[in-house]
C-alpha cells in the first residue's frame, strides 16, 4: 500500500468511527488528517483533501476547537489561517471524554434525576419506576466520578497508575 492511499484509507475509516465518539464524519475526518499532518493545515488544504464546501470546512474546524482537539497556528508571510490537532493521544482522549460527559453524561443524569424524583402514589408501578431510575441515576454517576478522575490523572499519581495498567 502507498502513503497517500494509506493516508486516505486511516482519514476515512477514522471518519466513520467519529459517529462512536460522538461526531460527525466530516469532523472527523478532519480531526484525522490533522493528527497524522507533520505540518500546520490550511483551510484551503482540507477543503480540497476533502472535497468539502469553506462552510462545512470552517463550521467542523471550529466544533474541533471547542472540543480543544485542533488549534489554530499562524504562520509568519501568510494571510491563510493553518490548523493543527493535539498530538498528545493521553491529552486527546481525557479531552474528549470530559467533552463527551458535558454533552452526553450529565444532561442524562439531569434527567434522571429528575424522573426519579417524582411524588410517588400507592401505585407498584410508580415505586418500581422511581426505583429503577435511581439506581440508574447512582451508576450513572458514579461512572461519570470515575471518569471525572481519570481525566484528571495529570495531577492525580493513582488515575496515572491506572491509566498506564488499562494501556497493557
Amino acid at each position: 500500500m502507498e502513503f497517500k492511499e494509506a493516508k486516505n484509507k486511516f482519514v476515512q475509516t477514522w471518519g466513520a468511527l467519529g459517529s462512536q465518539w460522538g461526531i460527525n464524519k466530516t469532523m472527523a475526518q478532519i480531526h484525522a488528517m490533522l493528527m497524522i499532518s507533520n505540518e500546520p493545515v490550511s483551510m484551503e488544504d482540507i477543503m480540497e483533501e476533502l472535497q468539502i464546501s469553506r462552510g462545512n470546512a470552517s463550521m467542523n474546524i471550529r466544533a474541533l476547537m471547542d472540543w480543544g482537539i485542533v488549534y489554530k497556528e499562524y504562520k509568519p508571510g501568510e494571510r491563510r489561517e493553518f490548523f493543527t490537532a493535539e498530538k498528545d493521544l493521553d491529552e486527546l482522549a481525557v479531552k474528549i471524554s470530559r467533552e463527551r460527559s458535558k454533552r452526553e453524561i450529565k444532561p442524562a443524569l439531569k434527567v434522571l434525576k429528575e424522573v426519579s424524583s417524582i411524588e410517588v402514589n400507592n401505585s407498584s408501578e410508580e415505586k418500581h419506576f422511581v426505583e429503577q431510575t435511581s439506581k440508574l441515576y447512582d451508576f450513572v454517576l458514579k461512572a461519570d466520578n470515575v471518569l471525572d478522575k481519570i481525566t484528571e490523572y495529570k495531577d492525580n499519581w493513582l488515575a496515572r497508575l491506572i491509566v498506564k495498567i488499562m494501556k497493557k
